[in-house]
Parts: structure tokens; C-alpha cells; sequence
């Protein structure tokens, strides 16, 4: 048995859940962080979808790397998989992470977006996810809270974003104007 590391981008920076050893800043490379995922469940319905993240092919992506204890690992894996994948809109991947803090590698368990699900957005317009991001509500809250909590928490790791930045503002404004 052995450690089991977990790569988050999204709402398991946050929110990850699940007990853990120790929270390391990453770097995932040949995936980015996108707004790809129509959510059907967490942050929307299917009549009424959100907008959530997914990891794309290309780029890189800055988040964090959580290390599990091995004793906990299968429990863990359980976890992630009945909060991840509601829907099988993500790929179970063991990716090599780069720890940022020390410059090592580690391989970590990812939920990369799979592009042949109903729920792959691909590239939406700008305004085409200010729309869906400020309507969408599901199980887990509203979509602009899951907007927000990201911006706020890719700050406080110092990871700057100025796309999610200027989503985050748009939004804001959008919610302001229905007010």
C-alpha cells in the first residue's frame, strides 16, 4: 500500500472532503482549468445548467496536490469517485504533478473532462458562460459561489487568473443588473 496523492483544481482546493496529510501547491502540465462541464447536478439541473470546471487537454494548470495516507487511500478513492463522477463527465487519470514548492514529481489521481460526454461544453463565448455561471444553481450551491470560492482561493495560493478574474467581475455584474 501506498500513498495516495490527489491533484485539485477546482472546488477541492476548497472543499476537498476527505481526510489528508499534507496540501502542497502543483503543477499539472497538457491540461488546463476550464469552464467545460455543463453541471447538471452540483451547480445546475438539466433544465437549467451550470457551469463548472474540467481539466481540457492543453496548457497547464496551477491547483494543489492533496497526500492521502495509504490507510485511507481506497476510502478516499470511494469519496471522490461518488462526489466526481454523478454523471461520468470525468476521466479517473494517475498524472505526474509537479510539487511546486520543491520542484519533485508525484504521480496523483485527476479528473480530467471527457470530451465525448453529452455535458462537454468545450469553448463557450465569454458571455455564453457569464450567462449560464450567473443562472445556474444546483445540490451544491449557486454556480457564481463556485465562480467566486475559486477566484478567492487561487489568490490566497498567490496563482493569479485574470480570465477568471474577469469572468468572476462579469458575473458580478450580471447579478447586479437582475437584482
Amino acid at each position: 500500500m501506498q500513498d495516495l496523492w490527489v491533484f485539485g483544481y477546482g472546488s477541492l482546493m476548497w472543499r476537498p472532503g476527505f481526510e489528508f496529510e499534507e496540501r502542497r501547491p502543483a503543477l499539472l502540465k497538457g491540461y488546463h482549468r476550464g469552464f467545460c462541464v455543463y453541471s447538471h447536478v452540483h451547480r445546475g439541473t438539466p433544465e437549467r445548467p451550470g457551469l463548472v470546471f474540467g481539466l481540457d487537454t492543453g496548457g497547464e494548470c496551477r491547483g494543489v496536490a492533496f497526500r492521502v495516507e495509504a490507510t485511507r487511500a481506497a476510502e478516499t478513492r470511494r469519496y471522490l469517485e461518488a462526489r466526481e463522477q454523478v454523471t461520468s463527465v470525468y476521466v479517473e487519470a494517475m498524472k505526474q504533478v509537479k510539487l511546486v514548492d520543491d520542484g519533485s514529481h508525484v504521480e496523483a489521481l485527476c479528473y480530467l473532462v471527457d470530451p465525448t460526454h453529452p455535458q462537454y461544453a468545450g469553448e463557450l463565448s465569454f458571455e455564453r458562460q457569464v450567462a449560464l455561471i450567473a443562472a445556474g444553481e444546483g445540490s451544491s450551491g449557486r454556480n457564481p459561489d463556485y465562480l467566486e470560492s475559486t477566484v478567492r482561493h487561487l489568490e490566497e495560493a498567490g496563482i493569479a487568473d485574470k480570465d477568471l478574474t474577469r469572468l468572476w467581475q462579469a458575473v458580478e455584474e450580471r447579478l447586479r443588473q437582475s437584482a
